[in-house]
């Protein structure tokens, strides 16, 4: 593909004809052939490209790789969960959901990703769960809870609101990437789980007690935290198609939280004293 547009001219030709006229070192005419020559293969480039890509048999932009095998048939009984996407993230819902004996099907649409987990004795089907009949004969209609840890957000979202049109009545858990992706969610009716949320609060947690914070000090400025940015997380959903009012929310709640944290010090403070005289 590359090579069949080195040879076309560009803007910089017409500088170098441009100059070479004003110098004598072309003639009129000549400067005049080469202008339309350059021209005409600037025009002819969109149409060399798609007539390229229609050669090679491929799009310019990196698609993620299809595969041609047929789906597997389902012949799962009685699941009460179905974990759709069986990456990084579902993985460990599976591995729970397997701990604790609760049945469930897992699909995955990657078909590198279904051999590595199969080697290793995992349950899982290949299958799109866009599709709807894919759901239907996984007997989606008893499904009590659907775990949805697709890693493509547009995917993720397609996924949500198909389950939420068919099984309205369900119980829909879907991985969010960000706080955008997580709002969308919401808007569907699904509960949101931000995928590095949880793991960065129990990181801060061992850095409040490796600088000497005391456990359970340090546990529930986590918890008070989290609940922060959880309810943060549902104001912010009101208003996050107005910028202005997503900014001036977070920064009220950081003063709030600042606030907050503040006041705990001061607590602490105070109480503190007090031990050490009674102690006397």
């Amino acid at each position: 593909m590359l090579g069949s547009v080195l040879w076309l001219g560009g803007e910089f030709a017409f500088v170098v004809f441009n100059e070479a006229d004003r110098v004598g070192l072309l003639e009129p005419a000549n400067h005049d052939r080469l202008v339309a020559i350059v021209d005409v293969s600037m025009a002819l480039t969109p149409l060399l490209l798609l007539g390229m890509q229609r050669i090679l048999n491929g799009p310019l932009r990196v698609h993620a790789p299809k595969s041609d095998r047929p789906f597997d048939t389902i012949d799962a009984q009685t699941p009460k969960v179905l974990v759709a996407g069986m990456g990084r993230f579902g993985q460990v819902v599976a591995r729970l959901l397997t701990a604790r004996h609760v049945p469930f099907v897992a699909l995955e649409h990657n078909p590198d990703t279904m051999e590595d987990l199969r080697r290793f004795g995992s349950q899982l089907y290949y299958g799109d769960p866009t599709r709807p009949e894919l759901l239907r004969a996984a007997d989606a209609d008893r499904i009590k809870v659907f775990v949805i840890a697709v890693d493509d957000p547009e995917t993720n979202i397609k996924t949500v609101r198909l389950i939420r049109r068919l099984y309205p009545n369900a119980t829909v858990l879907a991985r969010a990437r960000n706080r955008q992706h997580a709002w969308k969610l919401m808007d569907l009716g699904a509960e949101p789980f931000r995928e590095v949320f949880a793991s960065s609060l129990e990181l801060g947690e061992r850095v409040l007690t490796s600088l000497g914070l005391g456990e359970a000090l340090a546990q529930d400025h986590v918890k008070r935290f989290r609940q922060h940015d959880e309810d943060l997380l549902r104001c912010q959903h009101l208003v996050y198609d107005d910028d202005a009012k997503v900014i001036q929310t977070s920064r009220d709640a950081r003063a709030d939280l600042m606030n907050l944290f503040e006041a705990d010090v001061k607590a602490d403070v105070e109480v503190e004293p007090a031990s050490t005289t009674q102690d006397r």
